[in-house]
């Protein structure tokens, strides 16, 4: 009997396989799920379409397909699976599927099915994915959460989602309940959100014994998952494509005109394929960009087009997938090169691809805790890493990679894995997490790799100079608050500060444009003295953040008086700015304020433009950034950190330095220390301003310099004064911030 149901989950025409034991139907028959031939649609009750069947047959192809029986028996005996295999098996797309076929058979009892990405692109474009291969609605049956966008309905039997989102998901429901199968994808990239996961969830499956944990991992961490989670069954897809492998030594010096050069050689010899070429960073793929469309020129017609497609990872960018038919009737044959950085590789989802080209770097973006600074430093991808790009080779017929880099570079300078995020980055949005989720009783996380102590000091003093902890050391009021918004912990306090200061409003429209990619474009070479005309229309004499305000205002008011979608995009293009990211910031600003409305803050009537309300919203900045201040030391725009030595300049799209006007003390947004040590959104400030609004016991520990001695003489200065008025505050205002933010 289990050979012929082996026979027939492995037949073309099975369109779903369970054991006889998940098989909840009261007839005698025998494997009438395995093998009968299904015209209906069990997920919506509707006739199967033509287009189903076709991409069944390729599904059928993919590699992960051979171990559908061993996975299924796996599901069923055990609480959790591990999945190794590569990056083109199938396993993002067909494993989730064959879950939500487990959870129908025993009519969703459990749950449902949720499958976590690290990309939020990856999560969208899988979701659009297996809704098309599932013949079902996206949005309905299958759907996506990514932060800021919600594309499910409670109906929704699959969904894949960014591991921050179903992170965010137990502060509300602690164990999960509504789901049956949890699928951590792409757990070798070691983002923050799942580690976390993976130690939250030990204790999540010991409380709830019927919940299944699917983990999918590259080869290299296997061993490292299996003790962590003890003895596991493992199921590996093995795929060896035939990939020949070039090292290329000694092109460092210039990189770029090398793979120019490569790229040239690939396109004279004839052999058709798409080229992939990862580079250290997005401001590489801008330079490589501008030099192909100067180069490109000069090919000769007949070997056909060249089509450069600059794909950015961190921006929600469509993947790069197989040309349309369409497209193929063109005449001129054209060859698409793909320009993108690490974690470009799960965007790539085309089977023509047969050239890639690795640089073997880097730009990694390191957290310093001493100094509360990002570090860009150029580093070795991990042979994970590498490993991966190989894998994106189609197997249909044979690849090339191309490194540049020697094979003693790969096996000496490259680490096995790549480092998790959590011993690089800034903390304290991860212990906010916890200490929330210690609430609900799942305080304890075992991770698998410890945090650095020093991060976790740091992040627990941020918290505390923010009033996020009590005094002892568990979450305030205002903390519990500060943790409902999906934001970073000093834009939350100024978000709570600013219903102190009546600017609700504006500083919703500061913390959207701030948390959605940059709203100027990526410029065309030549464009840059009419786009800083365009961009100086909306400067504010006092910074940045108000800048801000004035584009995203002139954004809703060209969308309210547009009669197209066409009209917006075209005033957008008109000066230089980004229209995706402005409706990615309007999209952020309404969850933001639909937050708002929900904890019952106070909300006060918009006043931007007024001298009260630009002092206020200085205020509300004031309030969470007090710890990102710097001060011009020589008045020639060189900006000394209050909290360290190092010095940085304006950013060239700053409105102070297009206006050529340099305020002495600023607060900034952003600062990472790289070739260029720029700080991005500036605001002026007052040195009375920020010792009035900044902790005192901050300012008291920061290191001694000249910029503190100012500063103390403001305090002397002024504390005769505050002392008058401290005593009169008293008796007219007995109410706190706190008081007035309490969560309703």
């Amino acid at each position: 009997m289990e050979d012929e149901e082996l026979e027939c989950a492995n037949s073309s025409s099975e369109k779903r396989y369970f054991p006889e034991s998940l098989d909840s139907s009261d007839g005698d028959e025998e494997g009438v799920l395995a093998c009968e031939d299904l015209e209906v649609n069990p997920f919506d009750g509707l006739p199967y379409s033509s287009r189903y069947y076709k991409l069944l047959r390729e599904r059928e192809d993919l590699p992960i397909w051979k171990e559908k029986y061993s996975f299924m028996e796996n599901l069923l005996q055990n609480q959790i699976v591990i999945i190794s295999g590569d990056a083109k098996c199938g396993k993002s797309s067909q494993v989730p599927q064959w879950c939500a076929e487990y959870c129908l058979s025993i009519h969703y009892q459990h749950g449902s099915v949720i499958c976590t990405q690290v990309h939020k692109q990856t999560a969208v474009q899988l979701a659009l994915r297996v809704a098309d291969e599932m013949d079902v609605n996206i949005g309905h049956e299958v759907g996506y959460v990514i932060p800021f966008e919600n594309c499910c309905t409670n109906e929704t039997i699959l969904r894949y989602c960014t591991d921050d989102m179903l992170q965010r998901e137990m502060m509300s429901s602690p164990f999960l309940g509504s789901y049956g199968v949890i699928i951590l994808d792409d757990v070798h990239e070691r983002s923050i959100a799942t580690d976390v996961l993976l130690g939250l969830l030990k204790d999540v499956l010991l409380a709830r014994p019927e919940l299944k944990l699917i983990i999918h991992s590259s080869p290299l961490l296997v061993s490292k998952l299996s003790s962590y989670y003890g003895n596991v069954p493992l199921i590996e897809v093995k795929r060896k494509p035939p990939v020949e492998v070039v090292y290329l030594s000694g092109v460092h010096k210039d990189s770029f005109q090398s793979i120019l050069q490569l790229i040239f050689e690939i396109h004279h010899s004839g052999e058709k394929g798409d080229i992939v070429v990862f580079l250290a960073c997005e401001q590489d793929i801008e330079k490589a960009y501008e030099m192909f469309c100067q180069e490109g020129s000069n090919l000769h017609s007949d070997l056909g087009e060249l089509v450069i497609v600059p794909l950015y990872p961190k921006e929600k960018c469509a993947a790069f997938k197989p040309v349309d038919e369409t497209e193929k009737t063109c005449q001129v044959y054209q060859r698409r090169v793909v320009l993108t950085t690490s974690s470009g590789e799960s965007l790539i989802w085309n089977n023509t691809v047969r050239f890639v080209i690795d640089v073997g770097v880097e730009r990694r973006q390191v957290y310093n805790p001493r100094i509360r600074a990002n570090s860009l430093i150029l580093q070795p991808i991990s042979q994970s890493q590498a490993e991966i790009r190989k894998q994106l080779l189609g197997s249909s017929s044979s690849g090339k990679l191309f490194c540049l880099y020697t094979e003693e570079f790969a096996s000496k300078d490259m680490r096995p894995l790549k480092p998790a995020e959590m011993q690089e980055a800034n903390l304290t949005s991860m212990v906010l997490f916890l200490k929330r989720i210690d609430i609900a009783g799942l305080g304890h996380c075992d991770f698998m790799n410890r945090p650095a102590p020093e991060s976790l000091m740091q992040a627990l003093e941020d918290l505390d100079y923010l009033a996020a902890l009590d005094n002892d050391g568990n979450l305030s009021e205002f903390g519990i608050i500060m943790s409902e918004f999906p934001l970073d912990p000093q834009l939350s306090k100024s978000i709570l500060a600013s219903c102190e200061f009546d600017c609700v409003d504006e500083m919703l429209t500061i913390a959207a444009m701030v948390t959605a990619p940059t709203c100027f474009s990526h410029l065309p070479h030549g464009a840059e003295g009419a786009a800083m005309t365009c961009w100086k229309t909306f400067s504010h004499p006092e910074g940045d953040h108000f800048t801000l305000i004035n584009i995203f205002k002139a954004y809703q008011d060209v969308v309210l008086n547009s009669t197209s979608e066409h009209c917006v995009e075209k005033w957008c293009h008109d000066y230089f700015l980004n229209c995706s990211a402005l409706r990615m910031a309007d999209v952020i600003r309404a969850e933001l304020l639909e937050i708002i409305k929900r904890i019952e803050l106070p909300y006060a009537e918009p006043a931007f433009g007024s001298k009260e309300n630009n002092l206020n919203i200085k205020k509300a900045l004031l309030s969470g950034y007090f710890m990102q201040i710097a001060r011009d030391v020589d008045g020639a725009g060189n900006y000394l950190m209050l909290t360290h030595k190092q010095v940085a300049q304006l950013h060239p799209l700053s409105t102070y330095s297009i206006t050529k006007r340099m305020p002495e003390w600023v607060l900034f947004h952003q600062f990472s220390i790289s070739e260029n040590n720029y700080i991005r959104v500036t605001s002026a400030i007052s040195p009375e301003l920020f010792m009035q609004l900044a902790p005192q016991y901050y300012f008291s520990n920061l290191p001694p310099s000249e910029s503190k001695d100012l500063l103390q003489q403001v305090v002397d200065r002024l504390s005769p004064l505050s002392t008058t008025k401290e005593e009169d505050a008293c008796d007219k205002c007995p109410d706190t911030a706190e008081q007035r933010c309490t969560l309703q």
